[in-house]
């Protein structure tokens, strides 16, 4: 006997008949269906199932309430009809958990701790942000498997799927060897694959080991010494980020941030020098010099600094060594004048006096 008998599921088949999909292709994925259902343990008390169709719409072909037989079921498969146009992924798999993974259409209650299995098949790229639809269903509990077929945007079949991703993503070349997975399904759901059952104690990532299991985490966490917990890791350790200036450890990640006087560049990692001059930036009351990120205040001539850095004062231009008057030196604000004794009269050149 073929059939799988010690895991019992509720499975749901989304199926992508957009019009990338040909006619005869798409006879394809009906028989690769045929075959999954024949290598499960179909029963009221096993394992159920559904089908679903999309494309610029979806449509729940029958849901997990319907069949529990296998010749009902292939019968039903074998009149799904194509719906064409676009490739609506996201839709299909919130209407699975929306209409599909309910108790009124058939899915187990939580207590019975029976899997819920989805397997997307697609040879597209969604055209909805199926990303964050995708996190809400394994959030919800439902475990995705992602089949790219042909044409099909492996980053976005990857976006879907569960962790670990190289369990839960396949790739065919044609819908003429989408049969060869039948096989690999087949040894997934059939193995006693703790990790798979739910009855494993790890915190984030549970690898299968045969028939045992280790507890590992995702990227940004490492493993406790208790085996099944994680701990965020600092990202911000040297070595382990990439920013220029200010690492910023964020729960298993990290951002990068700069100096003051710095702005982040639009690499979200190096630092460029503001220009700490322009207006509205300095307190200098008289001229602003930029230093590389910083600055510093200076006057005008005919002023000095004063002790606060950064406002300006007078300078007596009449002070000694300051003018090149002979004998009277006249200060003006900024400026000075030349002027002589009584009884000497200026010279033309204004310093001197006769």
């Amino acid at each position: 006997d073929t059939a799988c008998k010690n895991r019992p599921l509720d499975l749901v088949f989304i199926i992508d008949s957009s019009r990338s999909v040909r006619p005869e292709e798409f006879e394809k994925v009906k028989i690769f269906l045929s075959k999954m259902i024949d290598t499960l343990d179909v029963g009221e008390r096993t394992t159920h199932v559904a089908v679903m169709n999309y494309a610029s719409t979806v449509k729940v072909e029958f849901p997990l309430r319907t069949y529990f037989d296998k010749a009902s079921m292939k019968e039903a498969v074998s009149h799904i009809e194509p719906l064409s146009a676009g490739t609506m992924t996201g839709l299909a798999i919130q209407t699975a958990m929306d209409e599909v993974f309910t108790e009124e259409m058939g899915t187990r209650p939580a207590t019975f701790n029976i899997p819920k299995v989805v397997i997307v098949v697609t040879d597209g790229r969604p055209q909805d942000q199926v990303q964050d639809v995708a996190a809400s269903a394994r959030t919800a509990g439902i475990e995705i498997y992602a089949v790219g077929v042909d044409r099909a945007d492996m980053q976005s079949l990857r976006i879907m799927a569960s962790e670990p991703l190289d369990e839960h993503v396949f790739y065919v070349e044609t819908y003429g060897v989408i049969e060869k997975l039948t096989s690999k399904f087949r040894e997934t759901f059939c193995a006693a694959n703790v990790c798979a059952l739910g009855t494993h104690d790890c915190e984030q990532v549970c690898v299968s080991n045969n028939r045992s299991y280790l507890c590992d985490c995702y990227e940004g966490y490492t493993l406790n010494p208790d085996k099944r917990t994680c701990s965020a890791v600092d990202m911000c350790a040297p070595g382990r980020h990439k920013c220029d200036q200010i690492c910023v450890s964020n729960n298993g990640s990290y951002v990068c941030d700069c100096y003051e006087g710095y702005i982040l560049n639009p690499d979200k990692k190096t630092c460029s020098a503001m220009d700490m001059c322009t207006p509205g930036r300095h307190d200098c009351a008289q001229v602003c010099l930029s230093n590389d990120g910083s600055y510093s205040c200076d006057c005008y001539e005919g002023y000095t600094l004063n002790p606060d850095k950064k406002t300006c004062s007078a300078v007596d231009m009449c002070a000694p060594g300051r003018h090149d008057c002979e004998q009277v030196c006249v200060r003006d604000d900024l400026f000075y004048t030349c002027n002589c004794y009584q009884g000497y009269t200026l010279n033309p050149d204004k310093k001197t006096c006769s």
